[in-house]
C-alpha cells in the first residue's frame, strides 16, 4: 500500500475533498502554516494499484499542476474502507503495478552515476572472465550480481513509453558503453593472463564448457532475453526487489561479454563472433520484452499532449528492435540448424557404427568410443576443428576400438565408412583407433 500526502495549491481545497468523498477514500486535511501558495495538505492511504487513477482523477477534476504529491510506502491500513477500496481496484483494475511517477522515480534510481557504472561494468567484466577461464559457474554468477546493466536496460523503454526523452537517451548511452567497456575490459585482461602465462596459452578455449556455452546462440537465446525484459519491467512495475532479475538480465550480457573478450585475445575470430551475436541478440530482445511490457501494463505519459508522440516513438523503437532481432535470427537459424544436422549426423553414425559391430566378423572388437570431429563451414583465419563453433559440419568420424591382441580387421575402416555414408548421406573420413585388450581368467 502506498501513503500519498497531496499539498494542495489555494483555491483548489474543495476539489480535492470531493473527488476523495466520490471514490470513498479515507482521507485527512490539515491547513498549510508554511505561509507558501498551499492552503492544505490531504494525506490518504491507497492500494499500490489504485495510486495511478486517483492522481489521475484529483488532475481530471481541477487539481492544477502545481500540486505537490508525496507518494510514501507504507505497510498496513486496518480499516473496513481502505480494505473495501482495495478489492474494488483490484477488480476494476486488476494486477498489482506502481504509479507512472513511481516507476520514473524507481527507472532513474537503477542507472547508477557515471563512474560507479563505468567501474562495476569493469570488475563484473574482469570477474566474468576469470570465471570463464576457470571454468567456475560460481565466480562468473558472483560477476552477474555486481553487473549494474538492469537500470540502464530498463529506464531506455520507461523513457519511451512516458515520452520522457532525456531518460531513453540516457538509458541507450549506457547500454551501448557498457556492453563496449565490459568487452574492452574483458579483452584486456584476458590478453594479460595470457601474455602473462598465467594461464596456459595453447589451451582450447572452445573446450571450456563456460565458455562453449556462449558461442553457438541458437533461437533458444531469445526465449532467455526476451524472459528477462519482461520479468526486469513487471517487477519494477510491482515495486517489489528486481535485485534478482538484475542477475538475470546480467547473466544475459555480461559471460558473453566476457567470451567476446575471450576469443579477441586468443584470436579466435569464429569464438568472438559467436559470444558477439549472442550479446547484441540479448540486449535487443531485453528493451523489446520490457518495451512491449511496459505498453502492454497501460502505462502512459502524464500529459495527454504527448501521447500521440509517445506512441508513434514506442512503435517506431519496437519495430527498430524487430528488425534489429529479425536479421540477427538469419544467424541464429543457421546456428540452430546446423546444430540439427550435427546431432542428426553424429546420431545416424553411432547407429551405422553399432550395426558394423554387430556383424559376425567383428564380435570380438568392441567399439570404446566415437567421436565426431567438425570443420568450420565458414572459417575466420585458421581452422579450428571443434563441435561448439556454430557454422559446423563433418569433417571425420574417429573410432576406439578394443580388440584381442592378435585380431586384424583391415576391411574395418572401409566398412564403417561405408555404413555411415549409406546412412546419413554424407562421405566423411574415417579414422580407427585400436586398443589391445586382455582378460585374466577368474
Amino acid at each position: 500500500m502506498r501513503l500519498v500526502q497531496v499539498s494542495i495549491p489555494t483555491g483548489e481545497r474543495q476539489t480535492v475533498i470531493d473527488t476523495l468523498e466520490s471514490e470513498g477514500i479515507d482521507f485527512f486535511v490539515t491547513d498549510e502554516t508554511g505561509g507558501r501558495r498551499y492552503a492544505a495538505i490531504a494525506t490518504f492511504p491507497l492500494p499500490q494499484n489504485a495510486v495511478q487513477p486517483v492522481i489521475d482523477k484529483l488532475h481530471d477534476a481541477g487539481l492544477s499542476d502545481e500540486a505537490h504529491t508525496v507518494i510514501i510506502d507504507a505497510e498496513t491500513d486496518t480499516s473496513r474502507e481502505f480494505e473495501q477500496l482495495t478489492k474494488r481496484y483490484e477488480a476494476e483494475n486488476g494486477g498489482n503495478r506502481i504509479a507512472r511517477d513511481e516507476i520514473l522515480t524507481q527507472a532513474r534510481e537503477l542507472s547508477p552515476r557515471f563512474q560507479t557504472f563505468v567501474f562495476m561494468t569493469v570488475v563484473s567484466a574482469v570477474v566474468a572472465t576469470a570465471g570463464l577461464l576457470l571454468d567456475s559457474p560460481a565466480v562468473v554468477v558472483g560477476s552477474m550480481v555486481i553487473a549494474p546493466l538492469l537500470g540502464p536496460a530498463l529506464s531506455a523503454s520507461v523513457g519511451t513509453v512516458l515520452n520522457e526523452p532525456d531518460m531513453f537517451r540516457r538509458g541507450v548511452k549506457l547500454q551501448l558503453l557498457g556492453v563496449a567497456v565490459a568487452i574492452g575490459s574483458a579483452t584486456i585482461f584476458a590478453f594479460l593472463i595470457r601474455n602473462l602465462f598465467l594461464f596456459p596459452p595453447s589451451t582450447d578455449i572452445t573446450q571450456i564448457s563456460q565458455i562453449s556455452g556462449r558461442l553457438s546462440p541458437d533461437f533458444l537465446s531469445l526465449i532467455v532475453a526476451l524472459g528477462a525484459g519482461a520479468a526486469g519491467v513487471v517487477s519494477l512495475a510491482a515495486g517489489v526487489s528486481v535485485a534478482l532479475v538484475g542477475v538475470m538480465i546480467a547473466a544475459a550480457l555480461i559471460p558473453p561479454a566476457a567470451a567476446v573478450g575471450i576469443g579477441i585475445a586468443w584470436g579466435k575470430p569464429m569464438v568472438a563472433l559467436g559470444a558477439f551475436v549472442l550479446v547484441l541478440v540479448n540486449v535487443l530482445s531485453i528493451n523489446l520484452a520490457a518495451l512491449v511490457t511496459l505498453q502492454y501494463m497501460g502505462y502512459r505519459p502524464k500529459n495527454w499532449f504527448r501521447l500521440e508522440a509517445s506512441r508513434e516513438e514506442t512503435v517506431k523503437r519496437i519495430g527498430t528492435l524487430v528488425i534489429g532481432i529479425a536479421v540477427l535470427s538469419v544467424f541464429l537459424g543457421g546456428v540452430t540448424y546446423f546444430t540439427y544436422q550435427s546431432s542428426q549426423f553424429e546420431q545416424g553414425s553411432s547407429i551405422a557404427t553399432n550395426h558394423v559391430f554387430q556383424e559376425p566378423r567383428y564380435q570380438q572388437a568392441e567399439k570404446l568410443r566415437m567421436q565426431v570431429e567438425y570443420s568450420q563451414t565458414f572459417p575466420l583465419g585458421k581452422n579450428d576443428y571443434t563441435r561448439n563453433l556454430p557454422f559446423r559440419e563433418p569433417d571425420r568420424v574417429v573410432v576406439t576400438v578394443g580388440k584381442p591382441k592378435r585380431e586384424q580387421y583391415p576391411q574395418l575402416t572401409r566398412r564403417i565408412h561405408d555404413r555411415i555414408a549409406q546412412r546419413t548421406g554424407k562421405s566423411v573420413a574415417v579414422q580407427i583407433r585400436y586398443v589391445e585388450t586382455s582378460e585374466v581368467p577368474a
